[in-house]
């Protein structure tokens, strides 16, 4: 196949290989030639084919794996958050906030304002705008501007494609959230791992990440997906003093979790601190079809945020935005809110007490779901518990490196367990591990 690659400039050799490639005469996982090799036999200068196949590279097409060479790129499956599709067991590996617990909108939608919105009006509903204002003003310590996307994955992806280029790196927590790995590899760039305790980001992970380049850091202040670690005061304030050499590199705070979070908000983000963006996205306690996300970030930021949002092209819907908004200052919807995040840490809490009692390591963590240590990989635990009826999520969906040891984690969501399902399942898991 190599034969075929054709050029005497590296825009020619780039291009060839991409007609090959969108031909099928080159695959996903095909090797392209050694450098020295192509230069040789195409007549050019050895530093025109490194050109070609960094343009390659930048453009995703092909991937350098080292003394293994280069090999053209495919479009490789990553893991999803939410229900496994075509299953009849029990999915307890989904993530999902219960349904029950999730605010009605009838309500609302009875009382949201009705006037239509035209092309060049502001994006932004004012009254959401004054709303998140106050809301964010109380935990980031920094002048910021409000911007609306339409969640946080969207949020984070609009982020990063107006401050990198392709093959930028960008630091994430290992393990990490599903939709963040997504989001990094679709967009081109690569993900330096930085490891995760049970208070966050580690120090020396995140400066040899920054020692590696990274132009962003993607960071989740409490309830991390999936271990369920928050930053604590401490960790937080090692964590700025090392990105205060960095005033530059982009910080993106994701605070899922926010009004359902039983710890206190703890930020990277430093007064000096000259990008960052904290994203507070209402889909875990309004739902995950409330696609709406509130973005704080420095004035930079936002106005290029705004290139990608403008009146002419796309916003999110205002109708969107006044249902938020009345829902968020609902005094019936905020009680709603606030005992559902009771009822997830109690349950939560309860199910790690009864493992605990037969030895296995569950912390008392935040969020939707627990980060199970178990003695053994926790493929083979998984595949056991299936055969018990249940599907559960390996933490091998979760680590940025596939070549990483086996996982011995397992994420479960069992909130929405009654107390005899939630014996059952201890009884299995622990039966399972053994």
């Amino acid at each position: 196949m190599s034969d075929d690659i054709t050029g005497t400039t590296a825009a020619d050799i780039a291009d060839s290989v991409r007609g090959l490639r969108d031909r099928g005469i080159l695959r996903p996982g095909s090797p392209l030639p050694p450098v020295r090799e192509l230069a040789t036999r195409l007549g050019v200068n050895r530093n025109t084919a490194v050109a070609a196949y960094r343009q390659l590279a930048q453009a995703g097409l092909v991937v350098s794996r080292g003394r293994a060479g280069t090999v053209v790129t495919g479009h490789e499956a990553v893991a999803q958050e939410g229900y496994a599709a075509d299953t009849v067991l029990r999915d307890v590996g989904t993530g999902n906030p219960d349904p029950r617990l999730i605010p009605d909108p009838s309500p609302a939608l009875m009382n949201i304002a009705s006037r239509p919105v035209l092309y060049g009006e502001p994006v932004i509903d004012r009254g959401l705008e004054d709303w998140a204002r106050n809301w964010v003003a109380a935990d980031l310590h920094a002048d910021f501007r409000i911007t609306i996307t339409s969640g946080a994955v969207d949020a984070v992806e609009r982020l990063l494609a107006q401050a990198l280029m392709r093959d930028d790196a960008v630091a994430l927590e290992d393990p990490c959230f599903l939709a963040s790995i997504h989001t990094v590899r679709l967009g081109g760039y690569r993900a330096v791992a930085v490891p995760v305790d049970d208070q966050g980001m580690t120090v020396d992970g995140l400066r040899a990440a920054l020692d590696a380049g990274v132009r962003a850091v993607i960071c989740t202040p409490r309830a991390q997906n999936p271990t369920g670690a928050s930053l604590t005061a401490e960790r937080a304030a090692e964590l700025r003093a090392v990105l205060a050499d960095h005033p530059y590199v982009l910080i993106i705070e994701d605070d899922h979790f926010s009004m359902l979070s039983q710890r206190p908000y703890k930020s990277l983000i430093g007064p000096g601190h000259r990008r960052f963006a904290l994203v507070r996205s209402v889909s875990k306690f309004l739902g995950p079809d409330m696609c709406l996300a509130i973005a704080a970030t420095d004035a930079e930021t936002a106005e290029r945020l705004a290139m990608r949002l403008s009146p002419g092209t796309t916003w999110v819907s205002h109708l969107l935005q006044r249902l938020a908004l009345t829902q968020l200052t609902d005094q019936t919807v905020t009680a709603e809110v606030a005992a559902a995040a009771a009822h997830y840490a109690e349950r939560n809490a309860a199910f790690a007490a009864r493992l605990r009692e037969h030895g296995i390591e569950a912390p008392a963590s935040d969020g939707l779901s627990l980060w199970i240590q178990l003695p053994r990989p926790a493929r083979e635990v998984a595949e056991r518990l299936m055969r018990r009826g249940w599907l559960a999520r390996t933490g091998d969906e979760f680590a940025l490196d596939d070549r990483a040891e086996p996982s011995h984690h397992l994420r479960l969501t069992v909130h929405d367990l009654d107390d005899q399902d939630a014996a059952t399942l201890v009884a299995d898991l622990v039966a399972a591990a053994r």
